[in-house]
C-alpha cells in the first residue's frame, strides 16, 4: 500500500463548482497556476507515482472567504466517489465555539479520519486552551491530528507559530494523541528529529518545501539537515509520504525518495505502513459503544 498523507482537494472538479471559488482558492492558497482538474486526471496522476490512496485534507480559510474553504462535507463526497482510493481529513476553525461538536460530527457523521489544523495560518499556538476540547474529541474518536507546521506558502502564513518547540509541550502532556508536523516543519528538521525521538506520538511527512528539484532538497534534508541513518535506524516508523499535492507533483516526490539510499523495509514503512497506523487504520474507536 503506497499512501500520500498530505493532499489538498481544492481543486477536484466535483468540489469546484465555479470560477470565483477556484479563484478564491488560488488566492488564498498562493496557488496562483493551479487548475481545475477531474478526477480522472488523479487516478491517472496517482497511477504514475504508483499510490494507491491520498490522504485529502479539508480546509479552514481564516480570511473569512468561505469560498476558499475546502469543508468536511465536500471532504466526504471526494470519499464517497473514490471507491477506497480517498482517505478524508476535517478541518475546523478552532476559536469556534462549535468546533467540538463539528469535530465530533466530522468523526462520526461524516465518516472523516483525522483532523488537519494549520497554526501558521491560523496564528494560533498549538497549546492555546481553546484547542483542549478539540484533542479531547481526537482522543475520544482515536484520531490523529496534522499540523501545518514550519514554512508555509501561503499568504498570511507565519512560521513562528509552526517551530516544531511549539508542539513538544503538546507531545509531552497528550502521549495518545498521533500528531504529525508536516514536511519536517522545514527549516527546522533537526529540532523535529529531536522531538520525534523522545516522543514516539509524533510523526512528519515528506511534503517539504522544494524550490525547483525534489531530489535535490530531499538529499539536504536526509543526507545533511540530518543524517539518513537518523531514519532509517530511529525514526523509521515515524515518517510518512506526504506529497503536497497540488503545489508539488507526487511523482516527483516519490521518485526522489526512492533514490536517497533508505533501505527499502524503511521505504516500506514510510511508503504506507506507518500512514495506516498513524490514521488508526483497523484500531479499535474510542468512545464509540
Amino acid at each position: 500500500m503506497f499512501i500520500d498523507i498530505h493532499v489538498s482537494p481544492a481543486f477536484f472538479e466535483p468540489i469546484t463548482p465555479d470560477a470565483e471559488t477556484a479563484e478564491s482558492r488560488r488566492s488564498s492558497m498562493g496557488l496562483w497556476k493551479s487548475q481545475v482538474v477531474p478526477l480522472s486526471h488523479i487516478w491517472h496522476q496517482m497511477a504514475c507515482a504508483g499510490l494507491d490512496q491520498l490522504c485529502l485534507l479539508a480546509r479552514y480559510a481564516p480570511d473569512g472567504d468561505r469560498l476558499a474553504d475546502v469543508t468536511n462535507e465536500q471532504v466526504s463526497q471526494l470519499v464517497s466517489q473514490s471507491d477506497g482510493r480517498f482517505i478524508g481529513i476535517a478541518s475546523l476553525d478552532p476559536t469556534s465555539p462549535e468546533a467540538p461538536s463539528q469535530c465530533e460530527r466530522a468523526f462520526t457523521d461524516l465518516g472523516l479520519s483525522g483532523l488537519y489544523l494549520s497554526p501558521v495560518t491560523g496564528h494560533y499556538y498549538p497549546t492555546d486552551e481553546h484547542l483542549d476540547a478539540i484533542y479531547d474529541q481526537c482522543e475520544r474518536f482515536n484520531k490523529p491530528v496534522l499540523f501545518e507546521a514550519g514554512l508555509s506558502w501561503e499568504p498570511g502564513a507565519l512560521s513562528r507559530f509552526g517551530h516544531p518547540l511549539a508542539f513538544e509541550e503538546l507531545a509531552e502532556q497528550r502521549p495518545a494523541l498521533r500528531i504529525c508536523l508536516s514536511g519536517f516543519a522545514w527549516p527546522w528538521v533537526a529540532e523535529t528529529a529531536m522531538i520525534m525521538l523522545k516522543h514516539p506520538n509524533v510523526y512528519t511527512d515528506t511534503a517539504a518545501l522544494h524550490f525547483d528539484n525534489a531530489q535535490e532538497f530531499y538529499e539536504q534534508i536526509f543526507t545533511r539537515d540530518i543524517p539518513i541513518t537518523l531514519v532509517d535506524r530511529s525514526l523509521k516508523h515515524q515518517v510518512m509520504f506526504g506529497s503536497g499535492n497540488p503545489r508539488f507533483e507526487q511523482i516527483r516526490m516519490a521518485q526522489a525518495l526512492d533514490k536517497l539510499g533508505f533501505r527499502e523495509s524503511t521505504l516500506e514503512l514510510m511508503r504506507g505502513q506507518n500512514a495506516e497506523e498513524f490514521i488508526g487504520v483497523g484500531s479499535p474507536k474510542q468512545g464509540q459503544e
